[in-house]
């Protein structure tokens, strides 16, 4: 899947310019006629096949770009025709189904787009005055999620995990569950991907019947930092036509935000710029808040995003950790030993959090469920030393009473994806909030008391434990 140029409409009269110098992806190039406008896209070389977005205007005559394509072959006094207009990428129906590259070229080595819309990656974030003021919950249909991490409409979630812990499965079961029960559309954006990870999770949500609702972009690992920067606008761009003019709901999946950032910091190093704390750019923050803002909710539709977040040797200080963190309204995070022991998903009920947790938003019902749910499973987590040690039977009746609720109430919280059939034999499970609700309200009541603890495990609602 490499990255190639794709045939966007030219409506702006030839600017001609030549290239002045080569310094790896930073090109100077001098125009005699007009400068180009800052953020327009050049195209370089004798064929037009090097990309470059202007950066910064050097004199009156000279401006500097950086390269989102290789810049081999290219060499002073090569030729250089302004666009006359920023990167564009196609918008609509017609992208369903399909996988892109920063440029809006089909990169799935299927049929060509046809006739499209092409608009500008870069937009502005819709104004405070036509945002929804309204935080809702929305539903996922995973239980540990909407119980004790609930995603708000039109907000973020940060999603971390490391390899191998069911990070691409959560995200195809939400892609599953937002085609069905909210009749949206999905975006997936890899940032920084791997061209496997790409290729393997196209596969999978065509196993999983997902596809055909979702549009993928990839800003691959191989590409420039230039390329790696914009493919999260150029997503964007993508998902806001389906909230603006569509009117629809956007699940925006975001993998990896911190890949973002670091190809800023790539960029505004090769730029030359002073850096800042750590060696990030200095203008982290206003890249990443103008990124960030644009995922918001409207009247008529929502962007709602689960980013997967990295985090730099796990120091949560970070610069980078810190001013994702300030975006996100949701936290969920992944365990490996959760997921060793078979609970699947496996969400950290104890480490999830969500800012929608609160009497007036997810309501007081919702809030003194969860806060039981927790308080539960803390106990039980500080009581296995001591079980280990000692055993059962050195445990106060009490304390028994809520290690038998907390492990019912782990069981419960599993649950069987639809984009696991193939793999588990059992049919997926789509979990209504309220059918969740009332079955952690009733193992914590001691209604399941004498029933089998496996008879929770790998359900969807309550009443399937009974037999």
């Amino acid at each position: 899947m490499l990255t190639s140029v794709s045939s966007f409409p030219t409506d702006a009269p030839s600017n001609l310019g030549t290239v002045v110098s080569v310094r790896g992806s930073v090109v100077d190039v001098r125009f005699s006629q007009r400068l180009p406008s800052y953020l327009h896209r050049l195209n370089a070389g004798e064929d037009g096949s090097v990309v470059i977005e202007v950066i910064a205007h050097l004199n009156a005559e000279v401006v500097r770009g950086i390269a989102l394509t290789p810049t081999s072959g290219l060499a002073r006094g090569s030729p250089v025709v302004d666009g006359g207009h920023s990167l564009k990428v196609p918008v609509g129906r017609a992208l369903l189904g399909r996988m892109f590259n920063v440029f809006g070229t089909p990169i799935d080595k299927r049929e060509p787009l046809g006739e499209v819309e092409w608009r500008s990656i870069h937009q502005a974030a819709v104004p405070l005055m036509q945002q929804s003021t309204q935080s809702k919950i929305l539903e996922t249909g995973i239980k540990v999620i909407d119980v004790l991490a609930p995603i708000e409409r039109g907000g973020k979630a940060g999603l971390f995990g490391g390899a191998g812990v069911g990070k691409t499965v959560l995200i195809t079961e939400m892609i599953h569950n937002m085609v069905s029960q909210h009749q949206g559309i999905s975006l997936f954006c890899g940032i920084g991907e791997r061209s496997r990870e790409a290729e393997e999770l196209y596969r999978e949500m065509q196993a999983a019947g997902v596809l055909d609702q979702t549009i993928m972009v990839f800003g691959q690992m191989n590409e420039p930092p230039g390329a790696r920067f914009r493919v999260g606008h150029a997503a964007l761009t993508m998902a806001e036509y389906f909230r603006d003019d569509a009117h629809q709901d956007v699940l925006l999946l975001i993998d990896n935000i911190f890949r973002f950032i670091q190809a800023g910091q790539e960029v505004s190093g090769l730029m030359g710029e002073l850096p800042s704390r750590v060696g990030y750019q200095p203008t982290l923050a206003t890249e990443l808040a103008a990124l960030e803002e644009r995922i918001s909710s409207t009247s008529t539709g929502a962007i709602t995003s689960v980013q997967a977040v990295y985090v730099p040797a796990d120091d949560f200080t970070d610069p980078a950790a810190v001013h994702t963190f300030g975006h996100l309204s949701a936290s969920i995070v992944l365990s490996r030993k959760r997921a060793s022991e078979g609970f699947y998903p496996a969400v950290d009920p104890l480490r999830s959090s969500s800012k929608m947790l609160m009497p007036m938003i997810a309501g007081q019902r919702h809030y003194t469920t969860a806060l039981a749910v927790r308080q539960t499973l803390a106990t039980y987590d500080e009581l296995k030393d001591m079980i280990a040690m000692l055993g059962m039977a050195e445990l106060s009746a009490a304390d028994r009473q809520i290690v038998y609720r907390a492990r019912r109430l782990e069981r419960f919280l599993t649950q069987p994806f639809f984009s696991t059939e193939q793999f588990t034999s059992k049919p997926g499970r789509l979990v209504p909030l309220e059918a969740a609700l009332e079955g952690c309200d009733r193992i914590l009541n001691d209604d399941f008391a004498d029933y089998p603890e496996s008879a929770l495990y790998m359900i969807g609602d309550i009443e399937e434990a009974i037999p």
